[in-house]
This record gives C-alpha cells, sequence and structure tokens, in this order.
C-alpha cells in the first residue's frame, strides 16, 4: 500500500482583466459554479471568469482555499474551525465597495457561504440604524416627499420601533 498522496489538480481561473490564479480543484470546487464547470468538462486549461474581476477573484481564491477542504483530510478539528472563525471575521473586514464586489462575485459563482459572511456584515453595518442613517451609509437618496414619508411610517410603524424600547419609535 502506498503512502504518497495522489497528486492534487491544479484550476486556472482567469479575471475578466486577465489576471490567472492557480488554486486546488478541491477548494475550487466549494463554488457549485466552477464544480459544474470541471464536471461538465468545461475546465481542460483555463476557467474564464468574466464577471470577476482580478482583484475580487484574488479576494475569492483566498476565501476559496481557506473552505475548501479535501474530503480525504478527514473531519476538521475545533481548532480548525475556531481558526476558520477568525479568518472569516478578518475577511470580512473590508469596505463597502469590496464587500459588494465579494457579494456580486459570491452570487455568480455560487459561493453560499461566502454570500451568506457578506450578508451578515451588512446585517451588522445597518443593524439598529434608522433609515436615514442606512440612506447616508450605503448612499441612497431619499426620493419620498415628507408627505409619502410620514404616511409610509404611519403604514409600517412597527418597522421604525426602537428594538430595545418596546412601544416606542424613533424617527
Amino acid at each position: 500500500m502506498s503512502t504518497a498522496s495522489s497528486p492534487k489538480k491544479i484550476i486556472t481561473l482567469r479575471s475578466s482583466d486577465g489576471e490567472t490564479f492557480q488554486i486546488e480543484e478541491s477548494a475550487a470546487c466549494v463554488s457549485q459554479t466552477i464544480k459544474h464547470m470541471i464536471e461538465d468538462d468545461c475546465a481542460d486549461n483555463v476557467i474564464p471568469l468574466p464577471n470577476v474581476t482580478g482583484p475580487t477573484l484574488a479576494r475569492v481564491v483566498t476565501y476559496l482555499n481557506r473552505h475548501g477542504r479535501d474530503p480525504a483530510a478527514g473531519p476538521s478539528s475545533k481548532e480548525e474551525e475556531e481558526d476558520l472563525k477568525s479568518f472569516d471575521a478578518d475577511f470580512g473586514n473590508v469596505d463597502q465597495a469590496i464587500l459588494y464586489d465579494l457579494m456580486l462575485a459570491g452570487n455568480y459563482l455560487s459561493i453560499n457561504g461566502l454570500i451568506e459572511l457578506v450578508a451578515q456584515k451588512v446585517v451588522d453595518m445597518i443593524h439598529g440604524k434608522s433609515p436615514e442613517q442606512i440612506r447616508q451609509l450605503f448612499g441612497i437618496k431619499n426620493d419620498f416627499t415628507p408627505e409619502v414619508e410620514a404616511e409610509v411610517r404611519r403604514e409600517n410603524a412597527w418597522a421604525y420601533e426602537d428594538p430595545e424600547v418596546p412601544g416606542e419609535t424613533s424617527g
């Protein structure tokens, strides 16, 4: 019986701006899109990813490398799980433009864990903020007239309640 492990298959990904990244197949297959391309033999030499730029793909590859475990390695230890949680917490600490690009890339590449990570970061950013603060945070123009906004607030008073003090409304 041989103790040498079989060579790991390397996949090459090409971004929309021509940057290439090499990644182990087991890590690349965290992306359902890439996994299907490999299964359908669409990954002969290079997998083109026309909807993902080089800087974003570099971050995605980092994410995939950390989350793509080789099934032959067996179950992960508590220490590995804690290390991954720490990695995820740090990975999400980027500016809004990068979060937006990661969300689009995660969606395009069908990487559910990445989508969940970025979505949670956005939830954390807006938690406890008023609609006005959220508009300011994301640069959203308020296109309601004061009358329409007042009507929306009346019809949806529950959404404007302060979660810390039941029954009180903010605004």
